[in-house]
């Protein structure tokens, strides 16, 4: 999702990777959630959840992935404050303003909404979202962490690597509070009108940014140990992620219970996020100008507008392919796989338009 910085003269080819796998796994999480989800918001345990816990929870670290992507790239934030906040506002915010009028029309067009409603949605935009599209949460969530990236740059530019260690450890132990909470439910100073106890400024996504800075600054290049290294953190928090999901399929009252594991800011996603970092960081392709590496790179560049759109195409792929496929372990790697595909060669479509970088970003 993250493409809206300058093209670079010499590109990452292994961040590029990363990103077009991080923008699958997207996809297909939002497939996933078909099968375990209830049209009222409930649990819906059935042979579709089971094989939601197998294949999501390996990609629970796509979220966290794009954001140790644009920390890898963001910092250190070397424009002026007015340049940087206006090549954001060109990139992101301005697609991202479109497509909150789009999916308000969009939701108009299926019977969602009616007119009164659908022109309520528009105007609401200023507030929040234009009608409530999930999947547009993160885009108010990168906004915070440029806001904030100019006022941390400085820090980051000058600080050495054991006082961002430091910060990164607290930002590690705030990751394991939601476990902590299971023995403790309030902790270091949390109560009902406290909604900022000790850990909270440690917390949150801003930590997958830093660690992406420090990961340039100090293991940019191929480590003897990046492979081993990678693959273990990839798999230990994958077997929490998976046991703490498929155990609680029979007993979670909620999503939120359920999602425990799942959670973005927990350390075992966390673990899986680092651990494909490290093992995909620096792959490269033998052949820089093969017609695999340009479909690479262009997807690449294309994820924010794939992202934007594919909740759309989504809907619609799952409407027609849910009746004549079965077998939900073939079902769902089929819907999502189409629909990423599908995401792509419109938004590629949509990017020869005068204009384009406003919708596709």
């Amino acid at each position: 999702m993250e493409t809206v910085l300058s093209r670079p003269s010499v590109r990452n080819t292994g961040l590029d990777i990363l990103r077009v796998l991080a923008c699958y796994m997207v996809v297909q999480i939002h497939t996933g959630e078909f099968f375990y989800i209830s049209p009222t918001g409930g649990v819906l345990n059935g042979p579709g959840a089971f094989w939601v816990s197998i294949y999501n929870s390996l990609f629970r670290c796509c979220v966290p992935l794009f954001v140790l992507i644009s920390g890898y790239f963001l910092f250190p934030v070397k424009d002026e404050i007015q340049t940087f906040f206006r090549k954001k506002t060109t990139r992101v915010l301005f697609p991202f303003l479109i497509w909150c009028v789009i999916y308000a029309i969009y939701q108009f067009l299926m019977g969602k909404a009616d007119l009164t409603a659908t022109v309520t949605n528009i105007l609401h935009i200023p507030v929040n979202y234009g009608t409530q599209i999930g999947h547009l949460w993160y885009v108010y969530m990168l906004l915070g962490i440029y806001l904030f990236a100019p006022i941390l740059s400085p820090w980051l530019q000058t600080a050495s690597g054991r006082n961002i260690r430091f910060y990164l450890v607290l930002w590690v132990v705030a990751l394991s509070i939601p476990y902590i909470h299971l023995i403790f439910p309030e902790i270091w100073g949390e109560c009902a009108w406290n909604n900022t106890p000790m850990l909270y400024y440690f917390s949150g996504f801003m930590g997958y940014a830093v660690l992406g800075f420090y990961m340039k600054r100090f293991y940019a290049q191929k480590g003897k140990w990046d492979f081993a290294l990678g693959f273990i953190l990839i798999l230990v928090g994958y077997l929490i992620t998976v046991y703490g999901f498929s155990t609680r399929l029979d007993t979670a009252k909620t999503i939120k219970e359920l999602e425990l594991t799942w959670a973005f800011e927990s350390i075992n996603v966390a673990m899986m996020t680092l651990g494909f970092f490290l093992i995909i960081k620096n792959l490269t392709f033998r052949k820089h100008d093969s017609w695999f590496a340009r479909l690479t790179e262009d997807i690449s560049l294309k994820s924010y507008g794939i992202y934007l759109i594919h909740i759309i195409i989504l809907n619609t792929t799952y409407s027609l392919t849910i009746s004549w496929i079965t077998g939900q372990e073939y079902l769902f790697p089929v819907i999502s796989a189409v629909t990423f595909i599908a995401s792509y060669l419109v938004i590629k479509l949509l990017s020869y338009l005068p204009g384009s970088k406003y919708i596709t970003g």
